[in-house]
């Protein structure tokens, strides 16, 4: 099992985590895949998703795989008017992680980062480990106090709204 730099970050900060590694299929990066290879419920696994606002600039939002990220929310709750998704040739050069790899932890530069209130709900969330194919648990208390981040209800289910 590879130690990545978020893992290292981890340990220097004494937080307890375990690693989960899966075999990445390049042509399906999603959430729900990445649920099933660690065995972990969909509702669990956390992507990072890289957003940019019109006052704030960059920041994190941190959402269960199978919602959808609201915009207008989280553009309200971080002092914007709107918020939109940073383009996907963006996001290594604003966090240093590829896409199927973004870690609220580790990024090149210190973002405000959002995650979704239902993190709280569980005893761990799984988030990335910095890179494809690797995977972090880790209590969701421990993961806001290592990034300073701000618990919010920043998600929605689109199937609920058609």
């Amino acid at each position: 099992m590879k130690k990545t730099n978020v893992a290292r970050i981890l340990d220097g900060l004494k937080i307890n985590y375990e690693l989960r590694e899966y075999k990445v299929d390049e042509s399906d990066l999603s959430a729900e895949s990445v649920a099933q290879k660690i065995e972990v419920p969909l509702a669990q696994v956390f992507k990072t998703l890289v957003v940019c606002g019109d006052k704030t600039g960059v920041l994190l939002a941190c959402i269960p795989g199978g919602l959808e990220l609201d915009l207008k929310a989280l553009a309200s709750i971080s002092g914007n008017k709107k918020v939109d998704m940073v383009p996907l040739k963006d996001v290594q050069k604003l966090t240093g992680y590829i896409r199927g790899g973004v870690s609220p932890l580790g990024t090149k530069k210190q973002y405000d980062i959002y995650i979704d209130e239902s993190a709280i709900e569980w005893t761990y969330i799984s988030i990335s480990a910095g890179l494809r194919g690797c995977q972090i648990l880790i209590a969701p208390n421990d993961l806001v106090g290592a990034v300073n981040g701000k618990i919010s209800n920043i998600s929605r289910d689109v199937a609920l709204e058609s």
